[in-house]
């Protein structure tokens, strides 16, 4: 985690130009050097860099001799969430801009320029551009070079199939990052990886260039994302979800099963529906919400399967797991 909250004014600008160097080759300038703000947290997934930033408006380029002095062929995956971003590229010095929810894609082999600016109407202050980022080796991507490079530096959609499900990933691993062990850490990265190679493959028709193993872990958290949106919804089932992607119900129980260390799509639902009941029960925002009505806001609406699936997943009642979970908010 860096933050420039803690650092002399004069030096803050200096110190995030250094930090932003070890992630990418490029020169930075803002105007404003004076009070400079920015925060970045970098979470290593393997071979993959999620890096979560806000900074103050400023500009990155770089050139065609800085590609030729060194490059490590990186592709550089950017999610806007707030802010605006202009990028200029090629020698006719195309531009485009990007704003909120926006993800566009830059190659450590190609220049550019990017401007990042404040977006704002009012208030004061200077706002700051908010973004995630997403770092990986190029050579990960089962595509040719020409094709990546058609995709360079434009506005990618996402609004369907992975180009939807990818931004609701990154963002689900930002709120995450504290609580993720070393041990979790590679495999998220191969699904990032996973995720963005299937969007892409879309966007250039080239399908066919996607390993089976990928479409198969794309798809598996496909299905989970869609679990995870519909757990309210007590007619959400193994058929309903096979139903949705298109797929037969036998192959779901064997795509689920072996990217799930065995566990099955209606153990999983039912553990993400407890698991979010017990979350809830634990809040004192809720303590005036009925047990029932929980269990019933995640699906469950017979208060006995619930009360029995709880203790046996917990070991003790939805009533008891509260008093204790509330009498220690209160004693802390």
């Amino acid at each position: 985690m860096f933050r420039t909250g803690s650092l002399p004014a004069k030096e803050r600008f200096d110190c995030w130009r250094e930090v932003i160097g070890r992630t990418r080759a490029s020169e930075v300038a803002t105007t404003h050097a004076d009070d400079f703000h920015a925060d970045m947290r970098s979470l290593d997934l393997g071979p993959v860099s999620l890096l979560r930033s806000s900074f103050s408006p400023a500009r990155f380029w770089r050139t065609e001799r800085m590609v030729q002095r060194s490059d490590s062929e990186m592709c550089h995956l950017t999610l806007l969430l707030d802010g605006g971003l202009a990028l200029t590229r090629g020698a006719a010095r195309h531009q485009e801009t990007f704003g909120r929810g926006d993800l566009h894609m830059v190659h450590s082999s190609h220049p550019f320029d990017l401007q990042g600016f404040d977006t704002r109407t009012t208030g004061p202050g200077e706002g700051r551009i908010e973004a995630l980022g997403v770092d990986f080796p190029a050579a990960l991507l089962p595509f040719p070079p020409h094709q990546v490079r058609d995709l360079l530096s434009r506005s990618l959609p996402t609004r369907e199939g992975a180009g939807a499900l990818l931004p609701d990933f990154l963002l689900g691993l930002d709120r995450q990052a504290a609580a993720l062990g070393p041990a979790e850490a590679p495999r998220l990265g191969t699904v990032v990886v996973d995720l963005v190679t299937t969007w892409l493959a879309r966007e250039l028709d080239a399908q066919a260039a996607v390993p089976d193993d990928v479409r198969r872990r794309a798809m598996v958290e496909s299905i989970r994302t869609f679990i995870q949106r519909n757990l309210h919804d007590p007619e959400l089932s193994p058929p309903a979800i096979a139903t949705v992607h298109h797929i037969s119900l036998s192959y779901l129980h064997r795509l689920f099963t072996q990217h799930s260390q065995g566990e099955t799509v209606a153990a999983w639902i039912r553990g993400q529906r407890l698991e979010r009941a017990r979350r809830d029960l634990a809040d004192p925002a809720l303590r005036a919400v009925p047990i029932h009505a929980v269990a019933a806001r995640w699906g469950i609406t017979r208060a006995s399967d619930f009360s029995r699936a709880f203790q046996a997943a917990y070991g003790l009642s939805p009533r008891e797991h509260r008093s204790r979970a509330l009498s220690a908010c209160a004693g802390e």
